[in-house]
């Protein structure tokens, strides 16, 4: 069992719900958002390596990834300040296969976890050609936390579940990150169809904009992942806005 995996079934066995909060790396003061996050009541941290060509991400977390990379981003840097986090719940980093691919897979892993990563989400990374990373990241102690689409059928969720490390990410909506007025019943949906497959944690992502839809998605996950609401926080009011909004989901899931 994986750190990650570990970490976040003692949560839900203490009987809350998990709440992940995304903060894009180099993003700027994005050092304080993970601290304030984890200040706030995260169990855990995404942080996004940026990408010049994101395929899942919407306006604002493009937004942030391009602010990033105009910044000087690069996966080096990151990881480094990566190092310095000292926040008391892992870390899971998120980013394209491009960035896996260039580096290669076994330098990657250990890379990852010299940083003190414990887990990585690769969205653009199929199930049916994943085997060389996986065995890497195995290897190397980093969970490769695997994702659920709404459209995937019913005989290719234990395939996902079964090869998932850490957590299952069950995709809210079709389409890109980013906030919506009401919750997708799909992620609802999916969260319960992934649930009666596997015993692993089981989060949605994708759509979950406010509190209240991280409640309404907690009836059946696990927890949640939110990332366009946590970084248009951050980038339009600061760092405090992201602690008070982090507090502010806490206390809605945990009621």
């Amino acid at each position: 069992m994986s750190n990650l995996e570990s970490h976040l079934r003692t949560v839900r066995r203490g009987g809350r719900k998990i709440l992940i909060p995304y903060i894009t790396g180099y993003a700027a003061r994005w050092e304080e958002a993970v601290r304030a996050a984890a200040a706030h009541g995260a169990d855990a941290i995404e942080i996004g390596i940026p990408f010049s060509d994101p395929v899942m991400d919407g306006p604002v977390i493009q937004r942030a990834s391009r602010e990033a990379l105009n910044r000087g981003a690069t996966l080096h840097k990151i990881l480094d300040g990566v190092r310095l986090l000292d926040v008391g719940v892992p870390l899971v980093v998120m980013c394209y296969y491009n960035t896996v691919y260039r580096c290669g897979h076994e330098r990657f892993s250990r890379m990852l976890a010299a940083a003190g990563v414990s887990g990585a989400i690769v969205p653009d990374l199929p199930l049916e050609e994943s085997t060389e990373w996986c065995a890497a990241a195995d290897a190397a102690n980093v969970a490769t936390v695997m994702l659920a689409a709404p459209t995937a059928p019913d005989d290719r969720l234990p395939k996902i579940a079964e090869r998932s490390r850490g957590f299952v990410y069950a995709v809210g909506l079709l389409g890109v990150t980013g906030e919506r007025e009401t919750l997708s019943s799909s992620a609802t949906t999916i969260a319960r169809r992934v649930k009666q497959v596997t015993d692993l944690p089981v989060l949605v992502g994708v759509g979950i904009s406010d509190a209240k839809q991280a409640q309404e998605a907690c009836v059946e996950a696990d927890g949640v992942i939110q990332g366009a609401s946590v970084m248009r926080r951050l980038l339009d009011e600061g760092v405090d806005s992201v602690g008070e909004y982090v507090a502010q989901v806490r206390r809605a899931i945990d009621e």
